[in-house]
Order: structure tokens, then sequence, then C-alpha cells
């Protein structure tokens, strides 16, 4: 599994609920704050059309699982612990907050949109979701823009030399101050640049500084919003008048019942229903009593409205949108499966080349990487050669 999706949020507006529902794991669930205090990693899928049918093939896979010709694909999920005003601060469990969160390659922002739990995650009524996305936003600007300054504060003490190109550029200092944030230099110059800043600190006022620190979390830290809570009145109102608001046109927001998802895939275990998660209907295939069958009934009409729960489609919104990711399947274009069609299915970056995916599968590949094969159109590609989402690539190497 190589990449980490953080769920994030202040606490009680269900984090742990669509932890439990995405990894049917049974961490701790409820209505006060903490319930998470370490941080819980499951695994989690993301779905894709498995390529084995367009090769008349049925896939063995090592890891996920195929179902129907979706092939589901692994990923690691984490519940950090809560998150209240002041975390950057070091306030309630900020500073294990921050760290934890630090690990995820994009973020689920789990959020109450029934307007029940107040800032600090106590139970109220009336509470617009706004604040508590707002709230998140700046708690994350912030905790950035703490880094910036002391990279800044390195900078501006750096003894730069007497001589002309001697300097050292800014954009060399900040990459290592903000290394853990998997940026580099010529992304931070992209970004200071497409401010229309120079790249000279002194000539930053502290809007010019909160700003790049903005847009650099934007970019190194992409988030998706789970509506959470959506199958009440209160939170389809919500979301309605958020949605509509220009002011959150830059997010993406999921409708979400965790709750939904996590009744369905236990009647799907108890045989009770036929349910494929991510789908926008299900089967009632075992006997229920009246008022199970009533509530199975309102969550047939909430997924019906909303096509699906919004589990599975945060989680591969966050993913294959928000973090431009790909998967690609190991291949053979000479049609000798003898180690089994199809097991493997990996996620990677969506820059990704031949030469990248070959030194994902091993370095001693990679090193010895001579070309690829495109297998549906069995022809060679070069190591730059770009893939696309849903390749199948065979690797030719010097092994």
């Amino acid at each position: 599994m190589s990449y980490k999706i953080g769920l994030v949020g202040k606490p009680s507006v269900g984090k742990s609920s669509f932890f439990n529902a995405a990894t049917m794991n049974d961490v701790p669930e409820g209505a006060y704050p903490f319930t998470t205090i370490d941080p819980s990693v499951g695994e989690a899928y993301v779905g894709v059309d498995c390529a084995a049918p367009e090769f008349d093939e049925e896939c063995e896979p090592n890891h996920g699982f195929c179902d129907d010709d979706t092939r589901f694909v692994p990923v690691q999920l984490v519940d950090v612990a809560g998150l209240i005003p002041g975390a950057h601060e070091g306030k309630g469990l900020g500073n294990q907050f921050l760290t934890d969160l630090n690990e995820a390659d994009v973020l689920v922002h789990v959020v109450d949109f029934s307007g029940e739990t107040d800032i600090e995650g106590e139970p109220t009524e009336g509470h617009d979701p706004r604040e508590d996305v707002d709230f998140l936003e700046d708690e994350l600007d912030q905790w950035y823009l703490g880094v910036l300054e002391k990279g800044i504060e390195k900078f501006e003490s750096m003894y730069q030399g007497p001589n002309p190109g001697d300097e050292i550029g800014v954009e060399h200092v900040l990459a290592e101050q903000l290394s853990a944030f998997r940026t580099n230099k010529d992304e931070i110059k992209r970004v200071v640049l497409s401010l229309d800043l120079e790249l000279d600190p002194e000539t930053w006022d502290a809007d010019d500084r909160f700003a790049l620190a903005r847009e650099m979390r934007k970019r190194t830290k992409p988030m998706v919003i789970a509506a959470n809570k959506m199958d009440t009145p209160a939170a389809k109102e919500n979301y309605e008048e958020i949605t509509s608001d220009p002011e959150y046109d830059h997010l993406t927001i999921v409708p979400t019942s965790a709750h939904a998802e996590k009744s369905l895939k236990k009647a799907a275990e108890s045989g009770v229903v036929d349910y494929r998660q991510g789908e926008a209907d299900f089967d009632v295939v075992g006997d229920v009593s009246d008022e199970q069958a009533a509530g199975l009934e309102a969550i047939r009409e909430f997924v019906a409205e909303f096509d699906g729960t919004g589990v599975q489609q945060a989680i591969e919104t966050a993913l294959f949108e928000e973090l431009d990711a790909k998967v690609v399947f190991p291949g053979s274009a000479s049609g000798d499966w003898s180690k089994g069609p199809f097991r493997d299915c990996f996620v990677l970056p969506g820059d990704a080349t031949a030469e990248d995916f070959a030194y994902h599968l091993h370095s001693d590949i990679g090193d010895g990487f001579l070309h690829g094969i495109d297998c549906r159109s069995r022809r060679q590609v070069g190591a730059d050669t770009e893939l696309e989402h849903r390749a199948v690539l065979e690797v030719v190497t010097t092994g």
C-alpha cells in the first residue's frame, strides 16, 4: 500500500464511524471529545475496472479483491486524533494530530453537516458546518506558516558570500525546511512566482507569507470534505447552502452517511443484503423484521438520492481526483500467466512513467530497465513514457 489517506476533523463528527465503515475495523465510537487518541490505521479499498476481462482472464488478486469485474486495491486509512481550535499552538492533542497528519498523502475532512456538534465537538443545535471547514483549513495554514517562518528566518540569517552567484536561493532553504511536506525547491519556486511574489522574503509582508503557506498546504495536503450525517434533513439544508456558496468552490464536497455504509456492510456480512461498497443500490436477500425493512428502505432512498453512501466515493475522490493517482497492472504481452493472471495492481502518482513503474516493482528491476510493453497494443514504450490510468505493462529488464 503506497498511499495513506488521513481522516481529519474535530471530535465527535463521525470520523471513527467513517473509518469503521470503510475498513470494517472496530475502533471506539462515541459522541464525546477525543474518542480517538492514538491514530487507528486500517485497510480501505479503491475500486477500478479490472483489466483481466479485456484479456479473457480471471484475475487472482495477491492483495485486495475483485468483485464482479471491479478490482478493489488496498490503501491505508488513518483516523487521527480529533482537532480543536489552537492545535497548531499545541492545544488539545494538537501536536500529536499534526505529527500523525503529516504522514498522510491526502486528507478526507469529515464534517458533521447536521450542525449537531459545536466547534469543540460538544453537542449543540444549529451549528454552521462552514465554521468547521474554515477552522481546519486555518489550523493547517497556521501550522504551515509556522514552519515557513522558521525557513525564512534561517534564510535571512545566512551569510550569502561576497561574490555575485554565491547566493543561495530562498527556494533551496525553504525546500529543506518544508521537506517533511514532501515538496522541493522547484515546486516552491513555482508557487512563489504564481503568487506574483519576488524570490526575496524581504519583499513579503505578513499577508504574502500567509498566502504562500496556504498555497503550499493546498498543494501538498489536498483535501476532500466528507459531508457526514447527510441522512438528516438539517444536513441536506446545510449541504445545499454551502455548495451554493462561492467561498467554498475550491473544495470537493461528498455527501456522506458513514452510518448507512456500515449498516449495509454488516447486513451484507450477515447475508441479509447483497451490496457492493460504493454502489447506489442493494438487494434484500434475507429475512428481515418490519423495523429492519423500514431502516433498509430509508438507506435505499438515501443512496439512490446521492449515488451511494459517500464513504467509498470520498476515498476514491481523494485518491484519484485530488491526488491525481492512477493504478497500473503488471502484465504479460505474451500471455504467459504461469504465476497467476493479474495478481497485482499498484497505485502510482499521476505522472508515473514506465521506468517509475519498474522501480516501484523493485529497485533491481528499475536498475535493469530496458523498455516496457503495452500489453493492450503490444507496442514497446520507453522509460519516460507516462502511463495511462489502468495501464497493463510488461517490464523488460536485463535481469
